[in-house]
């Protein structure tokens, strides 16, 4: 990995969030140019445009676009939107409208974000949504295509409905696979991109259960064709366009999903692979090692993927990740070996950072270990949310610990400064504070402290680092209970 590699950001921009954010204004080249224009000069160097759900955002040939049945002039509760809840409807129709609007007026938004972002020296990719079910619960939602709402027997799962992904469609079906194709197909015929990336991620659950086995050689083929074109079309744009997968955090996962992820890079059918948690948290210990090793003597490049949520367990209300917190875990990430930071949900607007107004800092540090250096950084106790049917699942928080139990906790926290001022931050409900040594040394408790977001309602209390104790890299938290109590947050902070 090369200076230059690590010295990057990727940033993904999802198929709805700048239509919704631009409602109400005139749809003109100049309001879709300027959207490009922010993360000029800054680290990102992957734009990363999303232009489907269920539907596409574009006037799609293979696809319903998002309009189809939308009418104009007609009221909020006209029947694409008669099935959300009214308070719903206005802002579902800012996406629609928006997306019309700037159609009729002969803009074509990805075209324009392509060019513009070629101008300003960033690479533009398509990243196709593989399996979107958001909203799965309602059939007539305005964002699902007329294949699922007229096909239910494509769906991977038939006799229950516990989760969205029950009803995501089944890659065993030739016909979910060929639909798939003809959009990724008709992407690469209409539009000039640096490459696709397959989003495998939106959401993770493309077989019957029980049969993910069967969907690895599945989604080999299917990944090896979507090769094909790729190159056919760089063939005929005259530059080569890549392929990228966004897969699960851990290998045994993702192949558990039916995704071996490691084996399309061994095969030279992926060019990159995006390792990512879904949506819960971002997650802060992802095996990057491991990932590495199995990449060992492939040029596949390795982005570590960051959620905008922080959450230390699945019942933990959600909490945005604030520019301290993003910090910790790309430098953790760069430190470990990825070659790119790959941002997901960290939109200009709405899905962002806690404040708002650390977003330009974000795009010009998260990149880089010598941007994040001397920065102040939280390093925080996150877990998985993503799991193969069947497989056992991990959280380590909340820790109920006896009176007399020892807890531990690691946590990455990259390169150290040589004289950094350093504690340890738990959030415990109980009478009593644990003991706590980090890496064997005992370190003395300083009390009750203020965090900043995010945080917990439960008080946090802090301990002082002695000089010489916190390391790079893995750093091992040890907690003895002197009563019986609960821990709920575990971080490192510098600076």
């Amino acid at each position: 990995m090369t200076p230059a590699a690590a010295t990057a950001l990727c940033l993904n921009e999802d198929n709805s969030h700048f239509f919704f954010t631009r409602a109400g204004r005139e749809p003109t080249e100049d309001l879709v140019d300027r959207w490009v224009d922010q993360y000029a000069g800054t680290q990102v160097r992957e734009l990363l445009l999303s232009p489907n759900s269920m539907r596409t955002s574009y006037a799609s040939g293979a696809w319903d676009p998002i309009w189809r049945g939308y009418d104009p002039a007609g009221p909020d509760d006209q029947p694409l939107l008669a099935s959300l809840p009214p308070a719903a409807r206005a802002g579902a129709r800012g996406w629609i409208h928006t997306a019309w609007a700037l159609d009729r007026a002969g803009i074509d938004v990805y075209e324009r974000w392509i060019r513009r972002a070629r101008g300003h020296g960033l690479s533009p990719w398509l990243s196709v949504r593989m399996n979107d079910v958001h909203n799965a619960d309602d059939e007539r939602c305005y964002i699902h295509g007329e294949l699922w709402r007229s096909r239910p027997d494509l769906r991977r799962v038939g006799y229950r409905f516990d989760r969205w992904t029950d009803r995501a469609f089944d890659y065993a079906r030739s016909e979910v696979r060929e639909h798939h194709l003809a959009l990724i197909h008709e992407l690469l015929e209409r539009y000039d991109p640096d490459g696709i990336e397959l989003d495998w991620m939106r959401f993770a659950f493309h077989f019957r259960p029980g049969f993910e086995s069967e969907g690895v050689d599945i989604l080999s083929r299917f990944t090896a064709e979507v090769r094909r074109a790729v190159d056919a079309a760089g063939a005929r744009r005259g530059h080569r366009v890549g392929l990228w997968a966004r897969v699960p955090s851990r290998p045994q996962t993702s192949l558990g999903l039916g995704m071996d992820a490691a084996g399309w890079a061994r095969s030279g059918l992926v060019d990159g692979l995006v390792v990512t948690p879904f949506w819960a948290s971002v997650e802060t210990d992802m095996p990057i090692e491991t990932w590495r090793g199995l990449l060992e003597g492939t040029p596949v490049l390795l982005c570590a993927g960051l959620e905008v949520l922080i959450r230390p367990d699945p019942a933990t209300p959600p909490l945005f990740n604030s520019l301290q917190t993003v910090r910790g875990a790309a430098a953790a990430f760069l430190d470990r070996g990825v070659d790119r930071v790959y941002l997901f949900n960290y939109m200009d607007s709405q899905a962002t950072l806690a404040d708002a107004a650390d977003y330009p800092a974000l795009l010009r540090e998260a990149g880089s270990l010598e941007t994040l250096a001397g920065k102040p950084r939280r390093h925080v106790v996150t877990f998985a949310d993503t799991w193969a049917p069947g497989e056992p699942r991990a959280a380590l928080l909340p820790a109920a610990c006896a009176a007399g139990e020892w807890k531990e906790f690691r946590l990455h926290v990259g390169p150290v400064p040589a004289a950094p001022a350093a504690r340890v931050v738990l959030c415990v409900t109980g009478d009593a504070l644990p003991d706590l040594y980090l890496n064997g040394e005992r370190c003395p408790a300083i009390g009750t402290v203020d965090l900043a977001d995010p945080h917990l309602e439960t008080p946090a209390t802090a301990w002082s680092i002695p000089a010489g104790v916190l390391k790079r890299g893995a750093n091992l938290v040890e907690t003895r209970a002197t009563e019986p109590i609960v821990i709920r947050w575990v971080e490192i902070s510098l600076g």
